[in-house]
C-alpha cells in the first residue's frame, strides 16, 4: 500500500505492506484524511517524530474479526490505543500508541489498524467532509467537558486557527457570549456567522494593551499554536479564573509564575475529547464546519496539500485516498 513518512523534515511516498491485525483490532480503508497542526509540528520535530502521520480521518472498516457487524461501516476513531489492561480512560492509559503521533502508523495511507474499541460508526446523515472533522471537534468540545461553562461566564478563545475556530462554536452551544480573539477576518468570520463573538488584531503585541483595558475573563482558553500564548491568556484571566491550553508546540513556554500564584489562577491542560460527543453535535447539525474547509486534494497530490496547510492562515485541507 502507498502511504506517508515523516522523518527529519522530509516527506516521502513509501510502499508499505497492508497492516496485519492482532487480537482486537480492525483494519480501515482510509477515505478521507485531514491534515491538522499537529502534523505540521510532527514535521517539524515535535516528539522527535519518524513514521506516518495523520490521526484526523474517515474510513471504511474492511476486516474486523471481533466485531464483524462494522464491516463496510464508514467509521472514525479516538486516537489513543492502550497498550495492554488498563483501568479507566482510555485517552490517558499508563501506557498507550497514539494513531499517527506515537508509535501507531497514521492515516495518511491507504490502510491503518485501530482497535475495535475505539470505532464510531458515523450516522449516514453526516458526510465524509464533515465527519473527518470529528477528532478535532472532540477536543473543542472537551473544555466544556472539563470545565462548568454557565451562560453567564465571560468567556474567550484566544486564537483563531483551526482548533481555536471549533472551539469558540463548541463552547457556543453552552455559553452566548464566547468571544474568539484572533488575526484572521476572514476566519473570525466563519465563527461570527454561527454566533461567536470576535476581535480582530493585526499583531499579538495588541493584546497587551486589550488586556489592561478590558474587564477580566472568568475562563480563557489558550490556541494560539504559540509558546508564548499561555503568558497572553494569563493577562486577559480574572483573579481565581481558569486558563484552558490547548496548544502543542516543538518550542517550550516560560509561564509568568509570580502571576500564576498572585492571581490563584488555575491552568487546565486540555486535548483529546469525546467522539461521539463530536459526532453527535454534527449529526444534530449543531455546529456547521463547511466553512473551515480550504481545499481538497487527492492523495497523490499530498506534498501539495501539506505546502498550503502549512501556508499562514490555512483551514483544514483534506486528502481524498
Amino acid at each position: 500500500m502507498r502511504a506517508i513518512y515523516f522523518e527529519d523534515g522530509k516527506i516521502d511516498f513509501v510502499e508499505r505492506d497492508k497492516p496485519q491485525l492482532d487480537e482486537g483490532e480492525a483494519l480501515l480503508k482510509v477515505q478521507l484524511a485531514g491534515i491538522c497542526n499537529t502534523d505540521i509540528e510532527l514535521h517539524k520535530g515535535y516528539y522527535g517524530f519518524a513514521g506516518v502521520p495523520g490521526h484526523e480521518f474517515v474510513a471504511e472498516v474492511e476486516e474486523c474479526p471481533d466485531r464483524p457487524e462494522l464491516v463496510g461501516k464508514r467509521v472514525v476513531a479516538d486516537i489513543n490505543c492502550p497498550v495492554g489492561p488498563y483501568v479507566g480512560d482510555r485517552r490517558h492509559a499508563a501506557v498507550r500508541t497514539v494513531i499517527g503521533i506515537v508509535n501507531h502508523d497514521g492515516a495518511f495511507a491507504e490502510y491503518l489498524k485501530v482497535p475495535a474499541e475505539n470505532l464510531y460508526v458515523v450516522a449516514d446523515g453526516v458526510e465524509d467532509r464533515a465527519a473527518v472533522f470529528a477528532e478535532p471537534l472532540a477536543a473543542g468540545l472537551e473544555v466544556s467537558q472539563q470545565i462548568h461553562v454557565t451562560g453567564d461566564m465571560r468567556v474567550m478563545v484566544l486564537g483563531d486557527g483551526k482548533l481555536g475556530l471549533l472551539t469558540a462554536l463548541a463552547l457556543k452551544l453552552y455559553n452566548p457570549h464566547v468571544l474568539l480573539v484572533g488575526k484572521h477576518e476572514d476566519k473570525l468570520a466563519i465563527a461570527a456567522e454561527q454566533g461567536v463573538k470576535t476581535h480582530c488584531i493585526n499583531d499579538p503585541e495588541e493584546l497587551t494593551a486589550l488586556a489592561a483595558d478590558w474587564d477580566k475573563f472568568d475562563l480563557v482558553v489558550e490556541a494560539t499554536g504559540s509558546e508564548q500564548g499561555i503568558n497572553y491568556a494569563l493577562d486577559f484571566v480574572r483573579p481565581e479564573g481558569t486558563v484552558v491550553a490547548k496548544t502543542t508546540s516543538h518550542l517550550p513556554s516560560s509561564i509568568n509564575l509570580a502571576k500564576l500564584v498572585v492571581d490563584e489562577i488555575s491552568i487546565v491542560g486540555s486535548r483529546c475529547g469525546d467522539i461521539g460527543l463530536a459526532l453527535n453535535v454534527l449529526e444534530q447539525g449543531m455546529i456547521d464546519v463547511s466553512g473551515l474547509i480550504e481545499a481538497e486534494f487527492d492523495f497523490t497530490d499530498f506534498k501539495q496539500a501539506f505546502e498550503l496547510a502549512m501556508s499562514k492562515g490555512a483551514k483544514k485541507v483534506l486528502v481524498r485516498m
